[in-house]
């Protein structure tokens, strides 16, 4: 008895030696919050339940830093929750330019949910010993909306699925236009809770098993004789039409939903019914809608490795003009150096053409200058680049081997299938090949928010600088004054200016009487546009980045004043 006690005792002792957070027993690591309030283990993936018991704990700990709200619900009814993240202390949120976050508008691209969170995480677990944080959020705000496909999050993680579905949100459709809907999709057939391959021996197969790696199927040399032919995922073709798969659940795109460049489904594979028919896409445009301080913006999608800008189509090249293609340039570039292994790259020129997507819509439609991500990358597992395909799907194979120690592959069984016979269904499961592995989903996290991070700080901040007086009778004076930009994106993009999305900057005089005012265009040759509207406000149709504009006044009299800079996207 008395062993049994001193056992237990001791076990106790270690396990309250293995919980003990105390600041005295840690070692920073550099560019680390070092002891959190919110403990999270980010080499995991979470359910819309565990995103929002996540979002709910950062912000019951941090209430001056962040708010937490549905944007609205998604189709099955889930809340599409936003967090509100900056220093509610120094000004309304609405009051600073924002950036906005979102993740996980494709199902099966789970990770930029994890990212969005470990975002709003680092923000407030280093706001109080990390002086550029506490900067960035004493003058911006974040908007961070972890993913905007809740139901088919759900969907993918907790129902049999490959890593390729679903794509889309779960409204149902007939895929295959036969009158009935998601009536031939995916089917476990083993029953094992993973979609993965097909493959029945066959002597004219056109596959053999890799002599390095058995579980990997190689295609054989056009002069070669194959062992194998592959049958795709595990399906049955229920609807008698000789095809197997071709209904899965409900497909149709929601990045192809847009208002911008839309094109109907004829044109653009997986559009919907027209324009934010999508429940999820129409709360996201509301939101943006009602927050026109939203001067930055940054999707997350999976996989490849990409730092993706617009034009998403060869039709729409001329939308991103120079001006704004060299915002683009700095800020893409600088995220090749920070996130090895990625590219900067355009859709249209580096991919294929794309109508009607998230990141043109944001950019064409509302002037923000976006980004969109493809996390994860082949270069990730052994840091290589890889410019043939077939070497790194065998690094992926050695990959799971060293590292996973197996754990991403499912092995190869016999299944007596009702059309095929006799196969084999084996292959990877669907947390492995576009989402991270759980160790390396950290790094990713952290230098995706580092490259988000570095685009809010270029956001624009205003300064009013260099105010000079000057008398000239009559008790009239002059003032006047410079509005400096002292970061890289302008106070309007130039497709904000070229069709007047948002309102113009508002520069106001407040106390004396004013006489008249202008913007000066050229202070060496005293050059001057006045202001035909209300004499005490100058509107300024943009404020330019690492740049700036002068503006006076004439009153009267010898009042004191304030100078107030009000612009949407600038801040007051």
């Amino acid at each position: 008895m008395w062993n049994r006690i001193l056992i237990m005792g001791l076990i106790f002792g270690c396990l309250a030696q293995i919980n003990a957070q105390e600041p005295d027993n840690i070692f920073k690591a550099s560019g680390t919050p070092a002891n959190p309030k919110v403990n999270i283990s980010w080499n995991r993936y979470y359910d819309h339940s565990g995103v929002t018991a996540i979002l709910e704990k950062i912000a019951e700990a941090y209430p001056e830093l962040t708010r937490l709200e549905s944007m609205g619900k998604s189709f099955q009814g889930r809340d599409l929750w936003v967090l509100t993240v900056t220093d509610f202390s120094t000004a309304n949120p609405e009051d600073k330019p924002a950036f906005y976050v979102d993740g996980n508008i494709h199902s099966n691209e789970i990770q930029g949910a994890e990212i969005c969170m470990y975002t709003a995480w680092y923000l407030t677990e280093s706001f109080a010993d990390n002086d550029f944080i506490k900067e960035l959020l004493t003058d911006k705000t974040f908007y961070i909306v972890p993913t905007i496909n809740p139901d088919a999050r759900d969907f993918y993680m907790h129902e049999a699925n490959s890593m390729h579905t679903p794509r889309s949100g779960l409204i149902p459709l007939d895929d295959d236009r036969d009158g009935l809907i998601n009536e031939d999709g995916y089917n476990d057939l083993n029953n094992d809770g993973h979609i993965t391959m097909m493959r029945r021996k066959s002597a004219q197969g056109r596959y053999i098993e890799d002599p390095k790696d058995p579980r990997r199927m190689v295609m054989v040399e056009p002069d070669e004789q194959g062992t194998y032919e592959m049958l795709g995922f595990e399906g049955i073709d229920e609807d008698g039409d000789g095809q197997v798969n071709e209904d899965v659940e409900g497909f149709y795109d929601p990045n192809r939903d847009w208002a911008w460049n839309w094109q109907p489904n004829y044109i653009q594979r997986g559009a919907y019914k027209y324009p934010f028919s999508v429940p999820e896409n129409r709360a996201v445009s509301d939101f943006v809608l009602t927050h026109p301080n939203i001067a930055g913006a940054q999707s997350y999608h999976n996989y490849g490795g990409m730092i993706l800008r617009g034009p998403g189509a060869e039709e729409d090249k001329d939308t991103y003009n120079e001006a704004d293609a060299r915002v683009y340039d700095a800020i893409g570039k600088k995220g090749d150096k920070m996130m090895p292994g990625y590219r900067y790259m355009v859709v249209y020129a580096d991919l294929y053409s794309v109508f009607g997507g998230e990141l043109d819509w944001f950019y064409g439609g509302r002037g923000i200058y976006t980004f969109t991500n493809e996390l994860f990358t082949n270069h990730m597992l052994y840091q290589q680049d890889y410019d043939d395909r077939g070497d790194a799907e065998a690094d992926q194979y050695e990959f799971d081997r060293y590292l996973l120690f197996e754990d991403a592959f499912v092995p190869w069984e016999k299944y007596d299938h009702p059309q095929y016979g006799e196969i084999e269904i084996g292959g990877f499961r669907k947390n492995y090949t576009r989402a991270n592995p759980g160790f390396l989903l950290e790094q990713d996290a952290h230098r995706n928010m580092a490259f988000t991070i570095y685009h809010a700080y270029h956001m624009p901040k205003l300064l009013v600088t260099d105010v000079t007086e000057r008398k000239l009778g009559n008790n009239i004076r002059e003032i006047t004054a410079t509005i400096a930009n002292d970061r890289m994106i302008p106070t309007h993009s130039s497709q904000d200016v070229k069709y007047k999305i948002e309102r113009p900057d508002y520069i106001t005089l407040e106390g004396p009487e004013v006489v008249a005012s202008m913007e000066v265009t050229d202070k060496d040759f005293n050059k001057t546009t006045e202001n035909i509207f209300e004499p005490a406000t100058v509107e300024v149709q943009n404020i330019p980045g690492m740049s700036a504009v002068t503006v006076r006044w004439l009153v009267k009299g010898n009042q004191r004043y304030n100078i107030v800079v009000d612009s949407n996207k600038g801040g007051k």
